[in-house]
């Protein structure tokens, strides 16, 4: 059974972050599949690493996708392939810091996780629209887009973002080209990437591989799932859904904020989430 009909041999994929982790995974999935892959990251060295790992067929393109006009750049080099039927916007920073960080922080991490997904929407979602062929938009999320745990409020914020920005595109797709071009939201769990491994060397047991997270990816697409929900070794589904409706319970029950964490609210988001509550 087909994947996605923008998932086909010689159709071309680019991949933002694409030089390791989750990035990397993805694009030695789709050259497997027969894609021309364009892995895009601003890392040299590990372009160097994905471009000898790919092989002859593919591009490794030095891009920040911060910038619109490296973004405009990568563009024009993947002209030269055909028309783009994959984008997956994967690029991504962490430890901005919290409301209170210095600017620097903030702008680095929304400039890269944020308005760098933004910057690939615009600069490549017209043309496949445009293009009257099947069409795939992935953007990389987060589950603390979405449950928002204090300690990175920049990050945070980023990939609610990212998950507000996804969410508004899915729409857009479906009333202009009525499925044609679809568009979804990537939200890993635990997953031991290169932005990890920087700070962890070895792979904690708790931790899923890219590998894991785009079997999942892959599945949820060709399901037709929007939310591509991944999962890790260390928690189940049951209790990433408590998470998220317990977040939605503050607003609906006038909580706190994050009140998750909060002294009064822990014992009994602990009874909410063991069924005891």
């Amino acid at each position: 059974m087909s994947i996605h009909p923008a998932i086909a041999p010689g159709n071309v994929a680019v991949i933002t972050g694409g030089a390791n982790g989750i990035g990397l995974a993805a694009a030695r999935r789709f050259a497997g599949m027969g894609m021309t892959v364009v892995v895009a990251d601003r890392d040299a060295d590990q372009l160097a690493i994905a471009r000898e790992a790919l092989g002859e067929g593919h591009l490794a393109i030095e891009t920040h996708v911060a910038d619109p006009a490296s973004i405009a750049a990568l563009a024009v080099e993947v002209a030269r392939l055909g028309p783009v039927a994959v984008l997956m916007n994967n690029a991504g920073v962490g430890r901005g810091g919290d409301a209170l960080a210095p600017r620097e922080a903030w702008d680095r991490v929304l400039g890269v996780n944020l308005f760098g997904v933004l910057n690939g929407v615009q600069q490549f979602v017209p043309a496949i629209v445009e293009s009257d062929r099947p069409g795939l938009v992935i953007n990389t999320g987060s589950k603390q887009g979405i449950t928002q745990p204090p300690g990175d409020t920049a990050y945070n914020v980023s990939k609610a973002g990212v998950k507000a920005l996804t969410e508004g595109l899915a729409h857009t797709l479906r009333e202009t080209t009525g499925g044609r071009v679809s568009a979804h939201l990537l939200i890993p769990g635990f997953t031991y990437t290169g932005m990890i491994a920087r700070h962890l060397p070895t792979q904690p047991p708790s931790a899923w591989t890219p590998d894991q997270v785009i079997d999942t990816m892959l599945d949820g697409i060709a399901r037709g799932s929007f939310y591509l929900w991944c999962l890790d070794n260390e928690t189940t589904r049951e209790v990433d859904n408590k998470r998220v409706l317990w977040n939605a319970l503050d607003i609906v029950e006038d909580r706190p904020a994050l009140s998750r964490w909060h002294p009064d609210w822990k014992d009994e988001f602990a009874a909410f989430v063991s069924g005891k509550g």
